[in-house]
């Protein structure tokens, strides 16, 4: 990681300036875990090693994808001299920004201002173009509508990515680890040690670790085979295996493989592969400008027509209303039940937006305990 010339013009007693850009509907834990560190770090050193401030384009405030609303310290409007500017981003991010935000990170960049971002935050970078010709790591739920739409990204299924002057991670409290990453290169490794021992983090988690990828939450618990398995069909979808070498890969023979899945999972080991497959549509549907046409050869239809088909008996919905619910200014098609119409407006809220994303409603049946 180079050093940025707004740090070779700072003296050494003055605080290192980080700038947060808050994207609407960005995630508030993905904040709090890249600012956190910043903040103990001053605290155990007793000094200001750290300033920082939140931005928005006019200063305006910015909401969470929780329905929370912040009031920045300033608009990227104002003159700043930031030595790292890192992009919060969150829920819908493909939607979520505005050129402004684009060009202003442009001008940071000409500056040779270490940019970072964190969650979807990365595609922000990519769109401005920022991210051509690096490595980057960004939350699973984008990585797809970042290789689709930035083939000159290099994208990996790493926890966090540190190259030249761009640092990108995916979501959650990994912002923390690679903050505290950041604290060692800068500090040494007893700093960032301490830093993480008052946040009761047992294990300081490694760049190159990679970050988990959506899986059906029984798996988890499930015969390693089984998950095996299914880890081979999320990795093969453009171009899906017979069910005969699925199991020739994992280890074990067809039926074996049917018996798993109809005893952990309630299904075929066929329906299963469909609706991964399925899934991956949708999320390019929501997340991509791609066609029906594309996306049904990225993920294994013969035909546009059959893609439909499954997707309209297995979804309920034909693809291309996925995009309209998407476009569409109103909620309509929102059904309120007794139990949504006594949530708090805020909760409420941020459960309408949420409708937009591929993950929403996934989980059928989910009730109160």
């Amino acid at each position: 990681m180079t050093t940025d010339t707004g740090s070779q013009n700072r003296s050494a007693d003055e605080p290192y300036r980080v700038g947060f850009l808050l994207i609407e509907n960005f995630t508030l834990i993905a904040l709090a875990t890249a600012v956190e560190p910043l903040r103990m770090a001053n605290q155990l050193a007793g000094t200001e090693l750290y300033s920082w401030k939140l931005l928005t384009v006019e200063g305006e405030a910015a909401r969470a994808s929780d329905g929370i609303t912040m009031l920045p310290d300033a608009s990227i409007q104002e003159e700043h001299s930031f030595d790292l500017v890192i992009v919060v981003a969150g829920i819908d991010v493909t939607r979520s920004f505005s050129r402004k935000e684009v060009s202003w990170l442009k001008q940071m960049a000409r500056r040779h201002v270490l940019l970072g971002a964190v969650c979807t935050g990365p595609y922000v970078l990519a769109s401005a173009g920022l991210l051509d010709g690096h490595s980057c790591s960004a939350h699973w739920e984008c990585l797809e509508a970042m290789q689709e739409g930035f083939p000159r990204v290099q994208t990996n299924n790493r926890l966090f990515t540190v190259e030249r002057e761009r640092m990108t991670c995916t979501g959650g409290t990994v912002p923390m680890h690679m903050m505290l990453s950041f604290l060692a290169r800068r500090h040494g490794q007893e700093l960032s040690n301490a830093v993480s021992h008052m946040f009761v983090c047992d294990r300081v988690r490694e760049e190159s670790e990679q970050q988990p990828m959506p899986l059906h939450p029984k798996l988890a618990c499930a015969q390693p085979k089984l998950a095996e398995a299914a880890q081979l069909m999320e990795a093969n979808i453009e171009e899906p295996i017979e069910l005969k070498e699925l199991a020739t890969l994992a280890g074990i023979s067809r039926r074996q493989l049917e018996r798993l899945f109809l005893k952990h999972m309630g299904c075929t080991p066929s329906r299963y592969y469909l609706r991964v497959r399925l899934n991956r549509a949708r999320r390019l549907l929501k997340q991509t400008s791609c066609s029906i046409v594309e996306i049904a050869s990225m993920c294994g239809f013969v035909s546009a027509t059959h893609f439909s088909r499954c997707y309209r008996k297995t979804m309920g919905r034909a693809p291309k209303y996925e995009r309209i619910e998407i476009y569409s200014q109103s909620p309509a098609g929102t059904v309120l039940t007794d139990t949504m119409a006594s949530l708090p407006s805020s909760s409420l809220q941020a459960l309408r937006r949420a409708r937009t994303e591929p993950t929403y409603g996934i989980f059928e049946g989910t009730g109160s305990g």
